[in-house]
């Protein structure tokens, strides 16, 4: 049995450890929920759940330096868990100009540029949650089929069906948006 001094200098350091690489990965991990979720303050909650249940799974971590892939994979799991929890509730829907403020897409950059954003974020809307998941992690992340695999704890093969779905039903949507205009 360790010492209440010793063992109070070793939660205290592994509170600073902790909190230093999370510090380090927050920005990061809002960007990400912000780009799943659509709505800023939303990621905030989802990014503060995130820490919190990183912190209680802290001791768990056999490996510091997969600290980002760890805790991005809790991200993502915290913004499935809003996206699921939005179907069982009212939706209050977003209009795409929100939705460019809340993921910071407001620019002046031509009239043609601001109708492809509209369309895209109005396609981005007709994803179901592991959808959107999967082509954020692919295209806004960058990731390849295999870490988006680890990072949400699916099989590669799943990620790209989704991938292969996200993307038709995202085709489909811009085609007739294209069609509307």
């Amino acid at each position: 049995m360790l010492a209440t001094g010793v063992r109070d200098r070793l939660v205290t350091r592994s509170a600073d450890e902790f909190s230093a690489l999370t510090e380090r990965h927050l920005d990061n991990a809002y960007r990400l929920a912000t780009v799943i979720l659509g709505d800023a303050m939303e990621a905030e909650d989802a990014v503060h759940d995130a820490a919190i249940s990183a912190w209680r799974g802290w001791s768990g971590l056999r490996d510091p330096d997969r600290f980002d892939a760890w805790f991005s994979r809790i991200v993502v799991n915290a913004c499935r868990d809003r996206l699921r929890s939005r179907r069982r509730r009212p939706v209050v829907e977003l209009t795409p100009e929100r939705i460019r403020e809340e993921i910071g897409l407001v620019r002046t950059d031509g009239i043609e540029s601001v109708a492809a954003r509209d369309a895209l974020a109005q396609a981005f809307a007709v994803l179901d949650p592991d959808e959107r998941i999967v082509v954020v992690l692919r295209f806004w992340l960058d990731l390849t089929v295999e870490a988006i695999a680890e990072r949400t704890g699916t099989p590669g093969g799943t990620v790209k069906s989704r991938l292969h779905k996200a993307l038709g039903r995202l085709r489909t949507a811009l085609t007739i948006a294209e069609n509307d205009r």
